[in-house]
C-alpha cells in the first residue's frame, strides 16, 4: 500500500512539474511574442507568431484548468486578490491575442509588411532601365498621381503632348491589361485601375481617346473554374465589392471607357481585318517560335465604342484600309504574387492573359518555362508601361496564383517601368523575397530571380529577356544597369 501511495504521489508530482514547466514555457513564449510583435501588434498574423500565440493559449488553459476544472470554494478564490488579479490579467492577455490573431480573417484590416520592407533609391549614371516606386499606397488617386509625378521628375513623362515626348497621347486607344482570372487579392487592385483611368482622362491636352480594361482568363481554371471575370463579387480593393466593371461604369458616361473579357472569344480562330475578316477572335500562328516553342496568338476585336483593334497591328481604319500601330498603347498592370508552377507572377507572366491557351492546345502556358511570354511580347506588342500592383501580395512560396483575402499581405507598394524584365527582377528581389522572409518563410528560392534551375522563375525570366533582346529591346536583369527612384514624401 505504501509503495502504491508513493507511486501515486510521484506521478502527481511529475504531473504538476510538467504543468508548471509548460506554464513557464508558455510564459517565455508570451514574452517572446511581446518582444517580436509588441511594436507592431499586426505581426501576430505571421506564421511563427501565430504558432507562439497558439502555445500561449495552451499555457493559459493549463493555468486556468485547476481553477475551473476542480471543485473549488469560490469564497476562497475571491479572498485571494493575487489570484483574481492574475486571472484577470491572463484572460485579458488571452482576449488581446485572440483578437489580434483574428485580424488575418478580416479583409483589408491587416497592416504588417510594408514597414518592414526597406526600399532605397539606386540611381546610377546612364541607366539602361528605370524603375519608379511609391510606398504606403493602397491604390488611391494621390498615390498613383505620385507615381506619374515621380516619373516626370526623372525624365520619363507619362503624358505625351505637343511640346513633350511621353507615353500616352490625348487621343490614344489604351488597353489596360489586368488580371481577372482570380477574385479577392488574386486580381489586379481595382482602386489602382480607377485612379489610373482618372489620371489618363486628366491628360493636360484633354482626353478624347479610348480606354479598354481587358484580360483573358482562358475560360478555364480561376476562382470559379470557368476562367476570368471583370465583375467578380469579391475584389482586390478597399471596397471589396468594387469590380473592374463597376470602375469602368463610373467613367463610361463621359469618356469612351469599356471592358472586354477575351475569354468570350478565346476559342474562336479568325483572320486579320486586312484579310477581310471582321469577326472577333484570335489570330494563331501556324508554327512555333524556334527559340521558345510558343505558338503565338493574339486577340482581334471590336470595342463597345466601335473601334476595331488588332493587338499586334494596332487600330484598324476601315476607311483607309490600314492599321495605326502607334495609336494603340498597352498598360500592363499585374498583381505581384507567387506562382505554384513558375515561381512568380508579374509583368512578363501576365502576358498569359494575352494569348489563347485553348486554341494552342495549352502550348502557351507550357512555354512560359522556356521564355514563351518574352517571345509573345516581342512578336506582338510590348507594354507601353508596366505597373506592378504590390499593394497586397502573396509571398507564400509556390502559394499562388489564387490569393484569398487571408493569404495576402499588405506591402502597399506600386512600381512602374517601361522595362518588364527589370521590373519583375527588382520586384521579386526587393518586395517578394524580403517580405516572405520577414513573415517567416525560410525557403524562398522559388521567388529568387538569381536562382536559374531549368524552368525556375529566374531561368524563364532570363529566357524571356533573351527573346526580347533578340527582337531589339534592350531590357535587362543586371541591377548595375537599373536606376530605382523611390518617392520618400509622406
Amino acid at each position: 500500500m505504501k509503495s502504491g501511495k508513493h507511486s501515486h504521489v510521484c506521478k502527481k508530482n511529475k504531473s504538476q512539474t510538467l504543468i508548471k514547466s509548460s506554464i513557464f514555457a508558455g510564459f517565455l513564449t508570451f514574452l517572446w511574442l511581446l518582444v517580436r510583435s509588441g511594436t507592431k501588434p499586426s505581426r501576430i498574423v505571421y506564421p511563427c507568431q501565430r504558432a507562439a500565440a497558439a502555445y500561449t493559449f495552451y499555457s493559459i488553459g493549463l493555468f486556468l484548468f485547476p481553477i475551473f476544472g476542480l471543485k473549488l470554494n469560490m469564497k476562497d478564490v475571491f479572498r485571494s486578490r493575487k489570484k483574481i488579479l492574475s486571472l484577470v490579467a491572463v484572460i485579458g492577455i488571452g482576449l488581446i491575442i485572440w483578437n489580434l490573431n483574428n485580424l488575418n480573417n478580416k479583409p483589408g484590416e491587416v497592416n504588417l509588411v510594408g514597414d518592414d520592407v526597406v526600399i532605397k533609391n539606386n540611381m546610377i549614371p546612364n541607366p539602361t532601365s528605370k524603375i519608379f516606386v511609391i510606398q504606403n499606397t493602397i491604390g488611391e488617386y494621390a498615390g498613383t498621381k505620385k507615381l506619374i509625378e515621380l516619373m516626370e521628375k526623372n525624365n520619363q513623362s507619362f503624358y505625351k503632348t505637343n511640346i513633350k515626348n511621353g507615353l500616352i497621347s490625348s487621343d490614344d486607344v489604351i488597353l489596360i491589361k489586368v488580371n481577372s482570372q482570380w477574385d479577392q487579392r488574386g486580381g489586379t487592385n481595382t482602386d489602382l485601375v480607377k485612379s489610373l483611368i482618372q489620371l489618363i482622362t486628366e491628360h493636360p491636352e484633354g482626353f478624347n481617346g479610348e480606354i479598354i480594361v481587358c484580360d483573358n482568363g482562358q475560360s478555364q481554371f480561376g476562382s470559379d473554374m470557368a476562367g476570368g471575370s471583370l465583375d467578380w463579387k469579391y475584389n482586390n480593393a478597399e471596397d471589396t465589392s468594387q469590380s473592374m466593371q463597376k470602375v469602368v461604369d463610373q467613367f463610361s458616361d463621359k469618356y469612351k471607357v469599356s471592358t472586354f473579357l477575351w475569354d468570350d472569344i478565346t476559342e474562336k480562330e479568325v483572320k486579320e481585318y486586312l484579310d477581310g475578316d471582321y469577326k472577333d477572335g484570335y489570330i494563331v500562328y501556324k508554327a512555333p517560335d524556334p527559340y521558345t516553342g510558343i505558338i503565338v496568338s493574339y486577340p482581334k476585336f471590336k470595342t463597345k465604342d466601335g473601334t476595331y483593334i488588332s493587338f499586334k497591328y494596332g487600330v484598324w481604319d476601315q476607311t483607309k484600309n490600314e492599321y495605326d500601330s502607334n495609336k494603340l498603347k498597352v498598360i500592363n498592370i499585374p498583381v505581384l504574387k507567387s506562382h505554384s508552377i513558375y515561381g512568380v507572377t508579374a509583368s512578363v507572366k501576365h502576358y498569359m492573359g494575352i494569348v489563347s491557351d485553348k486554341l494552342t492546345n495549352h502550348n502557351a502556358h507550357n512555354s512560359v518555362g522556356s521564355g514563351g511570354m518574352g517571345a509573345q511580347m516581342a512578336e506582338t506588342r510590348v507594354p507601353t508601361l508596366n505597373i506592378i500592383d504590390a499593394i497586397w501580395v502573396n509571398v507564400i512560396p509556390k502559394g499562388g496564383p489564387s490569393t484569398p483575402y487571408n493569404k495576402a499581405y499588405p506591402s502597399k507598394i506600386i512600381a512602374s517601368s517601361v522595362d518588364p524584365i527589370a521590373l519583375d527582377y527588382w520586384s521579386a528581389k526587393n518586395i517578394l523575397m524580403p517580405t516572405s522572409k520577414e513573415i517567416g518563410y525560410t525557403n524562398v528560392i522559388s521567388l529568387d530571380p538569381d536562382y536559374q534551375e531549368v524552368r525556375s522563375f529566374g531561368s524563364w525570366l532570363l529566357l524571356s529577356k533573351e527573346a526580347l533582346n533578340r527582337a531589339g529591346y534592350n531590357y535587362t536583369m543586371d541591377i548595375q544597369k537599373i536606376s530605382v527612384y523611390v518617392d520618400v514624401s509622406q
